[in-house]
């Protein structure tokens, strides 16, 4: 089985850096999510909310090469495929999300669909100020559920609404003054703003005080957004995946032309 997800250790283990190994896209497909899950997994040992290894404080996911990625691979958006990419995807989330650390996406060049989801699970983005973040799927006649669960969260049910209908990518810049994004780094610094904000915030700090933290800060948006996500998945699986407009819309995205709509 070929490694699409690498891990390197950084301040003597206290900050675990996942990488999404892939290039040039790091297209989350089925196989990748679940290697990133269970990179994840390998921190949590079998008690509550207990970092398997001890003194970390810090867990952030990045891609490598000059994207972080382009988002889900297309040809699993079919029935079968695609209701497994849900359902390990959304786990996924719900995994990062329960972390008992501090977590962070490392965006650069683009971080769309699934994997500006991945960047939302998160509780820091942080990315280079050239990057592109977007929900592009109503353009292949679909929408993000984690997306559309994550988003409101973050800039609020209007601009998340506008974000999704339009399908529209917008600059670090644009996000950091919606509110998507938390750290805005110049072109090519979004590792290094990382370091950075680690050293100031997190290298002094208890790792249990940072645990117990990071989770209460989650609490009220665990309790909002999960039974969310798996209401958007239900509505995705039931009244869009099985139609003509979903299976039309990848097509034409794959044979590079306009999709050929039939309401339907």
């Amino acid at each position: 089985m070929t490694a699409l997800v690498r891990t390197v250790e950084e301040r003597d283990g206290a900050w675990l850096r996942i990488v999404l190994d892939r290039p040039p896209g790091n297209l989350l497909s089925l196989e990748m999510v679940r290697q990133l899950a269970a990179a994840i997994g390998h921190e949590v040992a079998a008690g509550p909310s207990i970092p398997l290894r001890a003194g970390r404080k810090w867990i952030t996911i990045e891609g490598a090469g000059a994207h972080f990625s382009y988002g889900a691979m297309i040809q699993e958006h079919v029935p079968g495929p695609m209701e497994q990419v849900l359902a390990a995807t959304h786990a996924l989330l719900r995994q990062l999300m329960a972390l008992p650390c501090a977590t962070a996406a490392l965006v650069q060049g683009r971080c769309l669909g699934a994997g500006f989801e991945l960047a939302l699970a998160c509780d820091l983005i942080i990315a280079d100020a050239d990057a592109s973040l977007g929900l592009p799927e109503i353009a292949i006649g679909a929408f993000p559920p984690a997306g559309a669960a994550l988003l409101p969260w973050r800039v609020g049910a209007a601009r998340a609404a506008e974000a999704i209908l339009s399908g529209t990518a917008r600059t670090a810049i644009e996000w950091r003054e919606a509110g998507a994004v938390s750290i805005v780094a110049s072109a090519g610094r979004a590792i290094d703003a990382a370091g950075e904000w680690f050293d100031a915030h997190l290298a002094g700090r208890s790792s249990v005080a940072v645990a117990a933290a990071a989770e209460a800060s989650r609490l009220i948006l665990r309790a909002s957004v999960e039974p969310a996500i798996a209401a958007a998945e239900r509505l995705y699986l039931e009244r869009v995946l099985p139609t003509h407009d979903a299976s039309e819309g990848v097509k034409a995205f794959v044979e590079k032309r306009r999709p050929d709509w039939k309401n339907a």
